[in-house]
């Protein structure tokens, strides 16, 4: 079985795009916090740090399995 270079392809974009994407979002969330209920704060930061720490993780994982080809 040998490792999926579409796959390793796709990670290796990601891997450049996510911080676009961070801080693009994180531009985005520091504009409008201020406008928003306290809960909608709670709940946008709460959302983009797991969404942040997911992205991080699963792109970690999908290297490692994939050149490791598990």
């Amino acid at each position: 079985v040998l490792a999926s270079l579409p796959l390793q392809m796709m990670l290796y974009f990601n891997v450049y795009y996510f911080p676009v994407w961070c801080l693009a979002e994180g531009m985005m969330l520091q504009l409008k916090y201020h406008l928003l209920p306290w809960h909608y704060q709670f709940l946008l930061v709460t959302a983009f740090l797991i969404l942040s720490l997911a992205e991080g993780f699963r792109l970690y994982l999908g290297y490692v399995g994939n050149l490791q080809e598990k």
